[in-house]
């Protein structure tokens, strides 16, 4: 799977955000909180739940006013711009949102259709070859796996090329199969040249995907940095000679047939 650049890209960062506020009455939900994510680069954005990382990407998206501090997504105010923001971003939620009677062409050609491009069954045929879907294009969609509604639902999200796409934890309630292949699909969009801002409350998916961490906790970010840089606050590691034990999720594969890596490459089925 090739994804090409994207277009409407604008010079700076594609996200920048400071001292963003927001409360809910006297729920003081987001204290001030910075972002600035580099172009092309996966920016995860790590909380447990209510930390605010929806509220987050919700202002972001334009969809909630920040109480307090500014925001710029491709170059673009989210308050005094947001119409040119809209055009620049894609959202996609934490359970995808695709219909399930419709085939998965069916549902890509209706959303290049609601946008107007003029040859919305191409625009289809190349998102399911991108995507790895197009043996399964013709069915149902409540035929597909977590995984596969999870890479048709990015797919819809990437429809008219969005410089900028928000996956609010994508990989929610998936089993570690669909996992890797959400995971597969994120790391394409990076590729070629879409930038990701990714919150997840996985550990393991942040480290896995992301140039850069941050870890939002009760309304701040705490710290935010590589996964180099971030290591290095803790005490160096100490030495020792262990037994290595298999991971649930080793074992997990292991029975079904599978490697992580041989699941990666089924997940283009």
């Amino acid at each position: 799977m090739s994804i090409p650049a994207t277009t409407r890209q604008i010079s700076g960062p594609a996200i920048l955000a400071r001292g963003l506020e927001k409360s809910y009455k006297q729920l003081r939900v987001l204290r001030g909180v910075d972002i600035e994510v580099a172009r092309g680069s996966i920016f995860a954005l790590l909380g447990s739940n209510g930390a605010g990382k929806t509220t987050v990407v919700r202002i972001l998206s334009t969809l909630l006013k920040a109480d307090a501090g500014t925001a710029r997504v491709n170059g673009f105010d989210v308050t005094a711009q947001a119409a040119d923001v809209r055009e620049s971003i894609s959202l996609t939620g934490q359970f995808a949102a695709v219909d399930e009677i419709l085939t998965g062409r069916e549902n890509l050609v209706l959303v290049a259709r609601l946008r107007h491009l003029s040859d919305p069954a191409a625009v289809a045929a190349d998102l399911l070859e991108r995507f790895s879907l197009t043996e399964a294009g013709d069915r149902r969609v409540a035929t597909y796996s977590g995984g596969m509604r999870r890479r048709l639902d990015i797919a819809m999200s990437l429809i008219g090329d969005p410089p900028v796409i928000f996956l609010d934890e994508p990989t929610t309630g998936l089993d570690p199969e669909a996992r890797i292949e959400v995971w597969r699909a994120v790391e394409e969009l990076a590729r070629g040249g879409t930038t990701v801002l990714l919150t997840t409350q996985y550990l393991e998916e942040a480290e896995q995907l992301a140039d850069r961490i941050a870890i939002l906790h009760e309304g701040r970010i705490i710290v935010d940095g590589t996964l180099a840089e971030l290591k290095q606050l803790l005490p160096a590691a100490e030495v020792r000679y262990v037994e290595k034990q298999p991971s649930l999720e080793d074992v997990f594969l292991a029975v079904v047939g599978r490697t992580g890596e041989d699941a990666q490459r089924q997940g283009r089925r």
